[in-house]
């Protein structure tokens, strides 16, 4: 049941956007115990992802994007 530093930074970001499984999160939460740096990691993960939420950020729809690329494209 052991995770890299690499696999429990990987599930802290999917865990942000909510894509992380219930499996996935309590594998971190036990890397968690016993590693600093992924703890400290989480923790800013996690001030990040409120100062966010606060703000009130939007993310572009798909449509935006597509649109914006291909803005992009008839301009170059």
């Amino acid at each position: 049941m052991k995770i890299s530093c690499e696999e429990a930074s990987s599930i802290c970001d999917k865990s942000q956007y909510k894509e992380a499984s219930f499996w996935d999160i309590f594998k971190l939460r036990i890397h968690l115990l016993y590693c600093k740096a992924c703890k400290a990691y989480s923790k800013k993960n996690s001030e990040l992802t409120s100062m966010c939420d606060r703000a009130g950020l939007n993310m572009l729809s798909k449509d935006d994007k597509d649109q914006m690329k291909r803005d992009l494209e008839k301009k170059l």
